[in-house]
């Protein structure tokens, strides 16, 4: 089956059932993306402070950098691998009860993070228990609000997905802030009452749209069949594995190699996810209004790669600080535009759930070894040079291969809108 075969199939599907179109706005709508808003800042937004928690747990607990980023990176995992499973359960019809369990193994994780003592139980609550919980809910939502919305999609997921900046300014400033005063133990909890704040809304006001679609498998296995959507996730699973790397590791890279205090780095680590707010709006307002997802997302991708190998041409604070603004906006534009032209690429919204979740899934082997590798690298060569070279070609690479499945999908259509 071609992929023309397999979009023809899709559409034939779809209008043949009795599902209204999406209202692509207006009150309910919206409601939706708002909340979808509140979910990722207690998903992402918790998962981009990690970097504060990688030089607070780096000073304290006598474990290595690379050990100790295999927490980050584990959560970054399942919030992706459970998305096969998570984003099923909104096509079977149970995204409520799904959603709810996953809000209860976050806050259950974040409240145990805040007892623990040693690496194994930091692994176990921050990593695991908050990893599984986020992954309940970011698929099923994303996935979701893309149900409510069809010209203004992209710019609807990226207001999702822009609370992962506030979030990640919010949360590491009340840790810088807390920190010394209360101690590590107080300061989680206080994070903890404050994700639970922002869960009570999304619980009552999250409403399904399509009816249940009971047949199905787990995978759809008609996706692999059209090289645009493979070649896609294979581009996004090189990206994501640079990705992460950056904001784990700028606030360590600013005390080895400049002599930046705990609290300086940790300013770094927050400029960067601030940026991040320019990074997934305007590039999705750009792709809603002219261009298109796919053809927005292959120059930030470049753009970020470019970032990268400058990142180790920086030897000033100031030069950091450039790098963490340009850095944070190219590769949360990457973040932003990457569900949404998941989602684009499925012509078939009753398959949305199912395909977002595998995709997800790909990507979440990269999230999981990326930092660590990029950890490893630094410890081997003893600095960071080693390491922003490879993020720098990983980046590169997909970027390339994002090229392929644009020319597959639209020939040689240079100014084609996909």
């Amino acid at each position: 089956m071609t992929e023309n075969d397999e979009d023809s199939e899709s559409s034939h599907d779809q209008q043949s059932s009795d599902v209204e179109p999406p209202p692509d706005g207006g009150l309910k709508a919206w409601t939706q993306a708002v909340m979808g808003h509140l979910v990722v800042f207690n998903t992402w937004g918790y998962i981009v402070t990690f970097g504060v928690f990688q030089a607070y747990y780096e000073s304290t607990l006598g474990v290595s950098a690379s050990a100790i980023s295999w927490v980050g990176s584990v959560q970054v995992f399942l919030i992706f691998f459970v998305g096969a499973f998570s984003g099923r359960a909104l096509d079977a019809g149970f995204f409520h009860p799904v959603f709810c369990v996953g809000v209860l193994l976050q806050l259950v994780g974040v409240f145990m993070t805040s007892l623990s003592k040693r690496y194994w139980q930091l692994f176990l609550a921050q990593g695991i228990c908050t990893g599984l919980g986020s992954g309940l809910q970011f698929c099923p939502v994303m996935s979701l609000v893309a149900t409510y919305f069809s010209g203004r999609r992209v710019f609807a997921l990226a207001f999702c997905l822009v609370e992962s900046g506030t979030g990640g300014m919010l949360l590491p400033s009340l840790v810088k802030a807390l920190l010394p005063s209360i101690g590590f133990g107080w300061t989680v909890r206080v994070l903890g009452f404050v994700m639970l704040r922002a869960s009570i809304p999304a619980i009552l006001l999250f409403q399904t749209r399509l009816p249940p679609r009971k047949a199905g498998a787990l995978i759809e296995w008609s996706a692999f069949r059209g090289p645009t959507y493979v070649l896609f996730c294979l581009g996004m699973f090189l990206n994501f594995w640079a990705l992460y790397f950056a904001f784990y590791y700028i606030g360590a890279f600013a005390r080895d190699v400049l002599g930046l205090t705990f609290s300086d780095s940790d300013n770094l680590i927050i400029v960067t996810n601030g940026a991040g707010i320019v990074g997934r709006l305007i590039p999705a307002y750009l792709a809603d209004l002219k261009y298109r997802p796919l053809n927005t997302i292959i120059p930030l991708t470049l753009a970020a790669s470019v970032m990268m190998f400058c990142w180790a041409a920086v030897h000033s604070t100031a030069g950091l600080y450039v790098f963490a603004v340009l850095y944070g906006i190219f590769s949360n534009g990457v973040q932003g535009l990457w569900p949404s032209t998941l989602s684009s690429l499925t012509p078939d919204l009753s398959k949305t759930g199912v395909r977002m979740g595998m995709g997800f899934t790909i990507v979440s082997f990269a999230c999981l070894t990326g930092p660590p590798l990029g950890g490893a690298l630094i410890a081997r060569a003893d600095g960071y040079i080693g390491a922003q070279i490879w993020g720098g070609l990983a980046f590169l690479l997909g970027a390339l291969i994002l090229v392929a499945a644009r020319v597959i999908k639209t020939g040689s259509k240079v100014k084609a809108k996909v």
